[in-house]
């Protein structure tokens, strides 16, 4: 297990009690009430500690090493019955961006969601999570196959933007992420949006329209990360905590802002302590969500999406 900064108190206590239960075990010493008040102090500890988390804590546990990223849940969520497709049709294939359908007991789904890598040659290779146009185009041509054969979709968020580059410019990086935020205002199916991690900037809006959007406790969605807003209004990364309070980017403020609909609470520490229980919340919250839209009719869908998203940012006196 790995640990951030700030969960270094939690460390030390772990490694104690590790060490006075090997010790009971590895002599006649009678360690039990030592251990018994080790772990007493560690689980308060720890929930001194998450209790209290700064909007910069939430945004490095939404980026943990260990934290399950989008294959990881449809994997789990999904078992054998996912079938990834691949492929815009048009220029490539973008390993960013991976779409297929699936199945949550007998209801199919077309999930749609960035993958980051899990080492060097992996982070490579999904290029960090950052989808190109061509990654875009995938997503949206997976959302209009799912709308011929009415079948609901869902799009897990976990980027830090969409890729920057040169190449991804030329290609119609923002005309095809702006395309995409309209063709799914008005697409015909149910659409249920979680953010799983990072969600930032037109990287996540590529995707993130949606009937219902939900968001993990310990994840971020704003229009820039705090190391890129830091930089550019103090010139320097150094002030990033002070623009994630700003920013206002915890599921706790989107919520408060009536930008989104939900927050699914995490295990204590993050989803990546207890990846199975995070795996089951989510696949029973997708289900729940759907239950409540498949009634209605596809005009009803697109008028009430429509509204939803016409109200963001109206507020009166």
């Amino acid at each position: 297990m790995e640990y951030l900064e700030f969960e270094l108190p939690i460390k030390e206590l772990q490694d104690q009690y590790e060490k006075a239960c090997k010790i009971g075990e590895d002599s006649d010493v009678d360690v039990t009430n030592t251990c018994a008040q080790i772990e007493k102090k560690l689980n308060e500890t720890k929930k001194e500690i998450y209790k209290n988390l700064t909007p910069w804590q939430r945004v490095q546990l939404s980026r943990h090493p260990n934290r399950p990223y989008t294959l990881d849940y449809i994997n789990a969520i999904c078992g054998d019955s996912f079938l990834e497709l691949h492929g815009d049709r048009n220029f490539k294939d973008d390993k960013a961006m991976i779409g297929g359908l699936g199945k949550i007991g007998d209801q199919s789904y077309m999930f749609i969601g960035q993958q980051k890598g899990y080492n060097t040659k992996t982070r490579q290779y999904r290029n960090f999570g950052m989808a190109n146009p061509e990654g875009y185009r995938k997503a949206l041509r997976l959302m209009k196959s799912a709308e011929k054969f009415g079948i609901p979709v869902v799009c897990l968020i976990d980027t830090p933007g969409a890729y920057p580059g040169l190449e991804a410019e030329e290609r119609g990086q923002g005309e095809a992420i702006a395309r995409n935020i309209l063709e799914m205002t008005r697409l015909k199916v149910p659409i249920i949006v979680v953010i799983i991690g990072e969600g930032a900037s037109g990287g996540a809006l590529g995707i993130g329209v949606g009937d219902r959007v939900l968001m993990l406790e310990n994840t971020w969605y704003s229009v820039i990360s705090p190391e890129s807003c830091s930089s550019i209004l103090w010139r320097s990364w150094e002030f990033k905590e002070q623009a994630a309070e700003a920013l206002k980017l915890t599921a706790t403020d989107m919520k408060k802002q009536k930008l989104i609909d939900l927050i699914v609470k995490e295990p204590l520490g993050g989803a990546h302590t207890n990846r199975e229980k995070t795996f089951i919340d989510v696949a029973k919250i997708i289900s729940k969500t759907y239950g409540e839209l498949k009634n209605l009719s596809p005009k009803d869908l697109v008028e009430n999406r429509m509204e939803k998203y016409s109200e963001m940012g109206v507020f009166k006196g």
